[in-house]
């Protein structure tokens, strides 16, 4: 039977949190009522990985946190509190690094390796020099310059001959070997006599390396290059003129430096390796492999290969099958050749497990309902409930503000477009022309479209790409959806009418995607139109996620909480009848997807984004503090090229971060101080403007810096600390009755609550790296203790004290552990009970979200105040008559006339309205349920 969590906690294990830190935990976070683990990836990866997506043996718990045994401890420590286990699998990628035992075997075998097929590389890349070699692009400059300044270093060890650049080392293949141990055989023959049994040995080490196997021969070919590395080993080991010989021929190879022609010999054989070390920018132009996005050390798999599959998830399916892994989270899903297919064969493994899929979703894009899965990680969840909170009234005006103070008309549009054709151009332009190489390949095979050159192909092709609205489609063997056949279709017509002098060749690739042909295709045709489109696919999301999240996100600034990952940046907010909408959707479809507000891959932190959500209800003292704050400032800015830096772009940037980032602490202002500078310079080069990560400006980026540190200079004369600070506390009151609200919706709403490490209390982190910063768990299972005793001796006292101290966040807790218990006491209810909008009566119902959850014959009313900047003043909370009034809400028909507040314990009495005046009497926020079954104790 399938184990639905009723609320996930996300851990990110590292070398410095590992199995044996979650176990210490395992008891707090099961007090709070998380019912399952979310664990980041815990397969061996890279020394020193801080995240586990670069993993470098699927078949091993990492040893880097604490290896099976400790894994297995804590799975133990779980097991009496009946707590799951939700793993984060990456299907899509590896490392590409030589501590990947599969990829070291490709890279010293080639063809030969029983994994050559296991890694997404083109082994018959048309450029002559990436024929049958991957490309490795990780050198700091040009292979030449690496090469002669004797960077590129041959040695020797037990595992046999390798060539080394700092960390980095490959195997060279066997048949190389000769090249070295040939060099001045003659001296070592002269010196040790024809006869030496030592010489003897080695010519017949020589020897079996002429004569290697190949091809079919490959249990042959393993077992002599295992003797042969085993023979030489010895003679290292006791032969000191073997030892000395391989020594100064190693020497020889590696060359002198300042003399070009020494290092001839092992130029010549890095020729003849199976990789091909390159600079690392030819990573973005010529490539032969597909990567992890635009990242050159994480090559992806083909995992669609059935061997593939198996061998990469036979160690996962066993943690399966042992009940140790309850449920799985799948990385990036749209990276996979045939997610349908994938997504079937796991669930064929893995029948009953909690499947979920880490997917971006446009605003009115459907999850495919052919995928045997639970739903997606909640990145829609999350850009639903935060636009809710966002002033749709408000657009308008904030377009004027920001191009205004910018001093440029320019809209998201505009910049998505831009900055997707940057990525296309500079960082995705090997991929795009190893895409155009294939059409052309296709295009050459009839007489109707022989003519078209590759530049137009190209041309065309990178149009289609710039259009794509959506991540991905799921175009398959299998066929097409009619969402899918619809979204192709638009794209070719906008770039029909972008480039008409290319609609020949645009003709021709809606053929291709559409497979639609003037004829009848024979079949072995057909299937390469079909690879053509579904390896098209694999590109378009990697596309959006560089050109949209990673670039346009931090260069369109209009209000940066919408500019999040799984949002569009183009709305701004959502109606409550749209949020409805949504909720009800997923209550039919996706009842146990999950609901995330902060992840590991968020822009910015979940009450960040609640606090500056609400400039969108004060757009004009926005602008007013805007303008003051820039003229203040002036003054403290750098000239960097003529031109003020910050540019107003970045320095409107600025302002927001620091509007919803500022701590509730002052002792943190200084290491504040040094998280917003890296933030600032990270920002500064995913924008891709003033600064990248190819090419970082130094000078403008120590502006930026620099003018940073004079704004936040703690001093009794900081003019702008002293003009900020008032407005910042106004944003930070409105932001927490935001975070109150928000929190509640993501827990009652249809799904599965995520909690990301930490964010029980105020979440006020930046991207990462700094969203991944040591949580203190003491100070929260200290906190909650205290919470817990307090309800069960002084529950209207407990909450009275958190609304006059929320700064320390226990508040948020407070009601994270109430609604949790609530979930817990009525599981079913939350797991599969219907959602219905309640009607809402009164001059401030647009400030009001409630909805009713009802199963059989119970039903739980959620009510959540937004946009309390018109209803009360700074320092208040939409609490009582003289905020609420005559609003009410309308209750359905046969309701009770009592109902139980699950969060202060308080009854309240009703008849046929539910009045908010006395529902919310001393908590913002309120989770009602029907009195007959509101006996069940979840106040303790």
């Amino acid at each position: 039977m399938m184990r639905i969590p009723l609320a996930t906690y996300r851990l990110q294990f590292t070398p410095d949190f590992q199995f044996s830190h979650a176990q210490a935990i395992v008891p707090y976070l099961a007090e709070l009522g998380i019912s399952d683990l979310y664990a980041s990836p815990i397969l061996t990866a890279r020394k020193g990985s801080t995240h586990g997506y670069d993993a470098v043996n699927p078949k091993e718990i990492s040893p880097h946190l604490g290896g099976m045994e400790a894994f297995d401890t804590l799975i133990q420590e779980l097991k009496p509190r009946n707590m799951g286990w939700l793993q984060d699998i990456v299907p899509n990628h590896m490392a590409f690094d030589s501590q990947n035992y599969i990829l070291v075997d490709v890279v010293e075998n080639g063809p030969d390796s029983q994994y050559h097929d296991y890694f997404d590389i083109d082994w018959n890349h048309p450029y002559e020099g990436l024929k049958g070699r991957v490309l490795a692009p990780f050198l700091g400059k040009f292979y030449g310059d690496c090469l002669e300044s004797g960077e590129l270093q041959l040695k020797y060890g037990e595992t046999g001959l390798s060539i080394n650049y700092y960390a980095l080392s490959f195997p060279i293949r066997i048949e190389s070997y000769s090249h070295v141990l040939m060099h001045n055989l003659s001296e070592l023959r002269e010196k040790l006599g024809r006869d030496n049994p030592d010489f003897v040995k080695l010519l017949g080490v020589l020897y079996m390396v002429r004569y290697i196997p190949s091809g079919a021969e490959r249990r042959e070919r393993y077992e002599q290059i295992t003797f042969i590395k085993r023979m030489l080993w010895e003679l290292w080991n006791d032969s000191p003129e073997v030892k000395e010989f391989i020594e100064n021929n190693i020497q020889t190879f590696n060359g002198e430096v300042g003399n070009a022609a020494s290092f001839d010999r092992l130029d010549k054989l890095l020729s003849e390796q199976f990789f091909r070390l390159s600079y690392w920018k030819v990573g973005n132009e010529e490539l032969n492999y597909r990567r992890f996005f635009t990242v050159n050390d994480l090559i992806a798999m083909r995992v669609e290969e059935k061997h593939v599959f198996d061998t990469t998830h036979s160690f996962i399916l066993k943690l399966v099958e042992e009940g140790k892994f309850t449920g799985l989270r799948i990385d990036h899903i749209d990276g996979l050749y045939h997610p349908v297919e994938y997504i079937n064969r796991l669930r064929e493994k893995a029948p009953d497990v909690y499947l979920v899929v880490e997917k971006i979703l446009e605003p009115h894009e459907d999850l495919p309902l052919n995928w045997a899965i639970q739903g997606t990680t909640g990145y829609d969840f999350m850009s639903k409930v935060n636009c809710l909170f966002s002033q749709q009234s408000s657009e308008a005006d904030f377009d004027a503000i920001y191009q205004s103070f910018i001093g440029e008309t320019v809209s998201s549009e505009e910049i998505i477009d831009e900055k997707k054709r940057l990525i296309i151009g500079k960082h995705l332009a090997g991929d795009i022309d190893n895409l155009a190489v294939v059409l052309k390949q296709i295009s050459e095979r009839y007489r109707y479209t022989s003519d078209f050159t590759m530049y137009g192909l190209k041309r065309a092709l990178v149009e289609v790409l710039a259009m794509f609205p959506v991540y991905r489609t799921y175009v398959s063997p299998e066929g097409f959806r009619k969402t899918d056949r619809e979204c192709l279709r638009d794209v070719i017509d906008k770039a029909k009418e972008k480039i008409p002098n290319f609609t020949n060749e645009l003709s021709f690739i809606e053929k291709c995607l559409l497979l639609e042909s003037d004829a009848n295709l024979p079949e072995e045709e057909k299937q390469l139109w079909l690879r053509f489109l579904m390896r098209m696919q694999q590109f378009t999301g990697p596309l959006m996620a560089k050109g949209v999240e990673d670039t346009a996100m931090y260069a369109y600034n209009r209000l940066v909480s919408l500019n999040e990952v799984g949002s569009s940046i183009a709305q701004f907010g959502i109606s409550i009848d749209e949020f409805h909408a949504y909720n009800q959707n997923r209550a039919s479809r996706w009842p146990h997807a999950m609901s995330g507000t902060a992840t590991h891959d968020t822009k910015r932190g979940e009450d960040v984004r609640a606090r500056l959500n609400v400039l969108s209800e004060l757009p004009q003292e926005w602008e007013h503090h805007l303008r003051n704050w820039h003229a203040i400032n002036a003054p403290l800015k750098d000239t960097v090229e003529g031109l003020d830096a910050p540019a107003h772009n970045d320095e409107y940037f600025l302002y927001q971060t620091l509007l919803g980032a500022y701590p509730f602490d002052p002792a943190e202002h200084d290491s504040f101080i040094d998280r917003v500078k890296e933030y600032v310079i990270k920002a500064c080069r995913e924008s891709k403007v003033h600064s990248s990560w190819q090419l970082p400006d130094s000078d403008y980026e120590k502006a930026y810096t620099d003018f940073v540190d004079r704004i936040l200079k703690n001093t009794d004369d900081n003019l702008f600390l002293q003009e900020f600070r008032p407005f910042q506390r106004k944003i930070q009151h409105y932001g927490i009755c935001n975070s109150l609200s928000q929190t509640l919706l993501k827990m009652t709403a249809p799904g599965v609550p995520d909690f990301y490490q930490g964010t029980e209390l105020w979440d006020l982190s930046l991207v990462d790296p700094d969203n991944r910063r040591p949580v203190d768990y003491e100070k929260r299972h200290h906190f909650l203790k205290d919470i817990k005793a307090q309800i069960d001796s002084d529950l209207p006292g407990l909450v009275s004290q958190l609304l006059k101290s929320p700064d320390d966040g226990r508040i948020k807790l407070f009601l994270i552990h109430q609604v949790l218990k609530a979930r817990h006491a009525y599981a079913e209810l939350f797991q599969r009970g219907t959602y219905e909008p309640i009607p809402i009566v009164g001059s401030l119902k647009g400030h009001l979200v409630a909805f009713m959850r009802e199963l059989s014959d119970t039903r739980m009313i959620v009510i959540a105040p937004r946009f309390p900047t018109a209803i009360i003043k700074e320092g208040e909370y939409p609490i009582g008559e003289s905020v609420w009034h005559e609003t009410r809400l309308l209750q359905p028909p046969g309701s009770t006339t009592v109902w139980h507040d699950l969060i202060t314990g308080r009854e309240i009495d009703t008849e046929e309205t539910i009045w908010i005046k006395e529902t919310l009497t001393q908590f913002p926020v309120a989770l009602l349920v029907s009195e007959e079954v509101g006996s069940r104790g979840v106040d303790g």
